[in-house]
């Protein structure tokens, strides 16, 4: 399987945003891919070169990502959503499971429990928690300081630990900070190849709502409980389909507490596989584990 398979295509949703994404060919068994932070479905190339043939897969670029259109601003993950939503019904998706890596977990949550039906299968790859991704603030040293939680968008934007650092490499097309960043957080062992890191990178400066991003995770809470910031909607017992729950256990950015989070707010629809010796980015760390597991997840 090559990328020589795979389709570019675009499609206008109803509500005007225009998402790009990418379409494999394959068999009757069709995968939704949803990406995370700071990428979009280029991070998703190993999987669509790689993933058995018997598969449909649909990767797409969310709204402000990749070459999606960013006409109204995000205030949600419930937005994200909702562009899914759009999305499955312009091109007759049904039937589908998701693989939501990071904060395309909490989007696949949140689809599907509000839209009961069109899903099969749920995967979460290292994905944030049911209880959202809380975004701190600094410290009078400008270190992250983990006891104080920003509340407010505003607070998030003007962060000078994570927010303003990333958008000003964003801006200026610091390729070096951005590729120093993920090798002390994501590709903490194994990195892409030469060429293939040049794409990643690159696709990173496609994002135009980083800040956004981070208060809507912040600001995520579908579980029954309080999370310290707000109150839980306990949308996530909605979540009655089969949960795989995946992370890696080097993972720099998702907790175990979060995974336990996870598990405790879906109960016995999900359940967890440990990634040995992988960290945020499986895809490139072990592909071949990885694939593995969500196969046999998805065949039962």
């Amino acid at each position: 399987m090559t990328l020589a398979n795979v389709i570019y295509k675009r499609v206008t949703l109803a509500n005007g945003e225009t998402i790009a994404y990418q379409e494999r060919e394959g068999g009757q068994k069709k995968v939704l891919l949803i990406h995370g932070n700071m990428i979009s479905s280029k991070h998703w190339d190993l999987v669509l070169e790689s993933m058995d043939p018997t598969y449909k897969i649909y990767a797409i670029d969310m709204r402000g990502f990749g070459e999606s259109s960013y006409h109204n601003p995000i205030e949600s993950i419930k937005d994200f959503s909702d562009d899914i939503k759009h999305f499955v019904d312009a091109v007759g998706l049904r039937d589908f499971s998701i693989i939501g890596w990071s904060t395309g977990g909490a989007v696949g949550m949140q689809f599907v429990a509000d839209n009961p039906g069109y899903c099969s299968k749920l995967v979460l790859l290292a994905s944030a928690s049911t209880r959202g991704y809380p975004f701190y603030g600094a410290n009078e040293n400008g270190q992250t300081d983990t006891p104080v939680r920003l509340s407010t968008y505003e607070q998030v934007k003007n962060d000078t630990t994570k927010t303003i650092p990333t958008q000003n490499a964003y801006d200026t097309k610091d390729h070096e900070f951005l590729k120093a960043v993920w090798n002390a957080v994501i590709y903490t062992k194994k990195q892409p190849n030469e060429d293939k890191y040049k794409e990643y990178i690159h696709d990173m400066l496609t994002q135009r709502n980083l800040a956004e991003v981070y208060q809507a995770l912040n600001i995520f809470n579908i579980s029954e409980l309080h999370n310290g910031l707000v109150a839980g909607n306990g949308l996530a017992n909605r979540i009655q389909l089969p949960v795989l729950v995946l992370r890696g256990d080097r993972d720099y950015v998702i907790s175990e507490v979060m995974v336990e989070e996870i598990l405790e707010d879906l109960g016995s629809n999900a359940r967890f596989v440990e990634l040995k010796d992988c960290g945020h980015s499986p895809l490139v760390d072990d592909l071949e584990q990885l694939l593995q597991v969500i196969t046999e997840f998805l065949e039962e």
